[in-house]
């Protein structure tokens, strides 16, 4: 196993590059994992505990205040940017942007930061970009969520270095058709369930998205087809058809409402909510949500896309995203982020977390 030095768990931009040469594509984790548990035992300012690739590192200061740190461990599968290399201030890399960067600046945190003004509980966790059950901050959140408990969260999430509040929810619908199967050669014996499609696709062009204003971040939905499956053979008429649709949602749509909402869109068609999480609002009426929006010195913003700040919601949390990674850049064979910008993070949070300047 490989260990992390302390010059590495001392910068936050060679911890980095530390973490993204551990390969751990979703469900592959348990090299990342171990390598933390070994950064963290042993440290007299924290209590470090583990549930599969799960850690959870408190401490136990006596503080009135306790804010969580969290981010998840794994990466999207590999594209050909594996290990990382560094171009003057950018380093690329999978996993650099989504989410390593983050997660070694709570990395780096937890070893360096042992007198805070606040408790503080650092959650590294595993399968955030595979589907929502195996995802391991969820399942802390049902089976241990005493470990989790704050009273403010920072997701350390690419944002660029903003503050981007909420999430928007996310649902995949797969929306049917059904013919009859016939020769192509006897094309008007049979039912084209391809073809009955077209009346999905075109509700799909026709629809008008929605862009929402909840607390000064503009939420905009969206409602798209991203995969259709049908077909038989190169000579038999298809009796099925399937459209999977992803609806992007404002926090101020619940999973029910959402759910109203696509089977109006779609109405006459056979369909079935395939997966759902939902959406969580900006939270910004929270004190830390205030106060640390007045210590980065910006107006916070929407975040497009689903992030586990709906968990830390889910259980009562206030929380925000607020990491180094260009979120345009997550998931990309060119990933990469600014040195440059990992520090100025991380000395945001530091100087949070400790009180300086205040």
């Amino acid at each position: 196993m490989v260990a992390l030095s302390e010059a590495q768990l001392a910068d936050p931009v060679a911890l980095t590059r530390a973490l993204v040469d551990i390969e751990s594509v979703s469900g592959d984790e348990k090299t990342i994992t171990d390598v933390i548990v070994a950064a963290l035992d042993g440290h007299a300012h924290l209590d470090v505990q583990r549930d599969g690739n799960v850690v959870v590192a408190r401490t136990r200061l006596g503080r009135d205040t306790r804010l969580a740190l969290a981010g998840h461990t794994d990466t999207v599968p590999l594209h050909d940017n594996f290990p990382s290399h560094t171009d003057g201030d950018i380093m690329y890399g999978c996993g650099t942007c989504d989410m390593k960067s983050g997660t070694a600046i709570a990395l780096h945190l937890a070893h360096t930061l042992t007198d805070p003004v606040y408790d503080l509980t650092y959650v590294f966790y595993d399968c955030e970009e595979i589907e929502s059950e195996r995802n391991g901050l969820g399942r802390l959140a049902r089976t241990r969520p005493d470990w989790l408990a704050a009273d403010f969260a920072f997701l350390l999430e690419p944002s660029h270095g903003e503050v981007e509040a909420g999430c928007q929810g996310t649902m995949r619908v797969e929306v049917r058709t059904h013919g009859k199967r016939a020769h192509s050669a006897r094309s008007w014996l049979g039912d084209n369930a391809i073809h009955r499609a077209a009346d999905i696709l075109q509700r799909l062009r026709d629809y008008e998205a929605r862009t929402v204003d909840i607390d000064g971040c503009r939420y905009r939905e969206g409602l798209n087809a991203v995969r259709i499956s049908g077909g038989v053979a190169g000579n038999v008429i298809p009796d099925a058809c399937a459209v999977e649709v992803n609806f992007r949602i404002a926090p101020d749509r619940s999973i029910d409402d959402a759910k109203r909402h696509v089977a109006e869109v779609f109405d006459g068609f056979d369909l079935t909510v395939t997966d759902a999480a939902p959406a969580a609002s900006p939270g910004l009426s929270a004190p830390h949500a205030r106060e640390f929006l007045a210590a980065v010195g910006r107006d916070p913003v929407a975040k497009l896309g689903w992030t586990d700040v709906a968990r830390f919601a889910t259980l009562g949390i206030p929380a925000v995203n607020f990491g180094p990674g260009d979120p345009n850049l997550a998931h990309t064979k060119d990933e990469h982020v600014s040195c440059a910008r990992i520090i100025e993070c991380a000395d945001t949070l530091r100087d949070y977390l400790t009180g300086a300047g205040r």
